[in-house]
C-alpha cells in the first residue's frame, strides 16, 4: 500500500480537478452561462453580472438585478460606491471578485459578456469582527488587513474593500479611508473598488481622472 501512496495520491488529485471541471460545465449549461474573454489587459468589463450564487437562490419571485462593472486603467480605475445600508454595495462587490475569480480559473459566468484583464492577486476586506483570541480589536483586525493588502498589491492585482474606517470615530475613518483611496489610485494603480458610508470621499473624483 505505502509504495503505490503517490499513484494513490496523484490519481485522487486527478479526478478532483475532473470532477470540479465538470461541475463548472455542467452549472454554466443548465443557466446558460456566457464564455469570458481573458486577456493580458488591466481592463474589467462586466455587462448585466449577476452574483453566482444569490442568483440561483432567492425566494419567493425575486429576481437578482444584473449589474455592469468597468474598471479600466486610465479612465476608471478605482470605483467609489456609496449607498445606503441594505443598498446592495457588499453584495456588488462580493460579485466583481466572484466573477473574476471564476473567469481565471476557467469557468463560463452568469453575465451578458465580459472581458477580463487577467489578475495576480485578489484582495479583499469585508465585514467587520474581531479576534479575541489574539487580543485584537475589530479596529485592528481591519488595519491589520488593509495593511497587508496595501504592502502586497500590484498595478495587476483586484482590490475589494468595503466600509474602510468603520471601526473608529467618524472623523479618523474618514481620514483612514481617504488616505487608503489615494495610495491605491497613486502609489499601487490597482483596479479597486471602494464601498463607504464617507461620502465627502467622492471628492477624490474631481482631482483624479481615474476615480469614477
Amino acid at each position: 500500500m505505502l509504495e503505490h501512496l503517490a499513484h494513490i495520491q496523484e490519481t485522487a488529485e486527478t479526478i478532483a480537478i475532473l470532477d470540479a471541471l465538470g461541475s463548472l460545465a455542467e452549472t454554466a449549461r443548465l443557466f446558460n452561462y456566457t464564455r469570458p474573454v481573458l486577456n493580458e489587459t488591466r481592463n474589467l468589463f462586466i455587462r448585466e453580472g449577476r452574483h453566482p450564487v444569490l442568483d440561483q437562490n432567492l425566494t419567493g419571485g425575486e429576481r437578482f438585478v444584473p449589474n455592469d462593472i468597468t474598471l479600466e486603467p486610465e479612465e476608471s480605475r478605482l470605483i467609489l460606491i456609496t449607498g445606503p445600508n441594505m443598498a446592495g454595495k457588499s453584495t456588488y462587490l462580493r460579485m466583481t471578485a466572484l466573477l473574476t475569480l471564476m473567469a481565471q480559473i476557467g469557468s463560463y459566468l452568469p453575465v451578458a459578456s465580459a472581458e477580463i484583464g487577467l489578475v495576480d492577486r485578489i484582495f479583499t476586506r469585508i465585514g467587520a469582527s474581531d479576534d479575541l483570541a489574539r487580543g485584537q480589536s475589530t479596529f485592528m483586525v481591519e488595519m491589520n488587513e488593509t495593511a497587508l493588502i496595501l504592502n502586497n498589491a500590484t498595478e495587476r492585482s483586484l482590490v475589494i474593500l468595503d466600509e474602510i474606517g468603520r471601526g473608529t470615530s467618524t472623523f479618523d475613518g474618514l481620514s483612514i479611508a481617504w488616505s487608503v483611496a489615494e495610495h491605491i489610485h497613486d502609489k499601487v494603480g490597482a483596479r479597486a473598488l471602494f464601498a463607504t458610508h464617507y461620502h465627502e470621499i467622492t471628492a477624490l473624483a474631481q482631482s483624479r481622472s481615474a476615480v469614477k
